[in-house]
């Protein structure tokens, strides 16, 4: 069994050299229950409007600005550096960028991996 320790330093990571834009960092420790992730979003950059069906996420804002959407164009909340939100699962969610580009993490349960069986019918 793993014990507690460090992982990563986010700061570090959302201030290194511009990459494209992706995933950062997760977590990948075997026997987790959750699942994380450092995301970078460049300037202007979109996670467009989806329904997360079955998972609450959290997601705390590690450098940059941008805005938070709920699926419609007049529901849009500024987000900067230190803010947390919670995405809890059926509700519409998007995120876009700023002009500085946009780091966050984010954290929820972990996805059953995919298994081999019989077709439910």
């Amino acid at each position: 069994m793993a014990g507690p320790r460090v992982l990563c330093d986010t700061r570090a990571l959302a201030e290194a050299p511009p990459v494209p834009a992706g995933v950062l960092w997760k977590l990948a420790e075997s026997g987790r229950q959750l699942d994380a992730n450092v995301v970078r979003l460049t300037p202007g950059g979109r996670i467009t409007a989806h329904t997360e069906t079955q998972l609450d996420v959290l997601v705390l804002v590690v450098a940059g600005h941008g805005t938070l959407g709920d699926g419609t164009a007049e529901a849009v909340e500024p987000l900067a550096e230190g803010a947390l939100l919670w995405l809890p699962h059926g509700a519409p969610r998007s995120i876009t960028a700023g002009e500085a580009g946009l780091t966050y993490l984010t954290v929820h349960g972990r996805r059953p991996g995919m298994r081999i069986g019989a077709r439910a019918c």
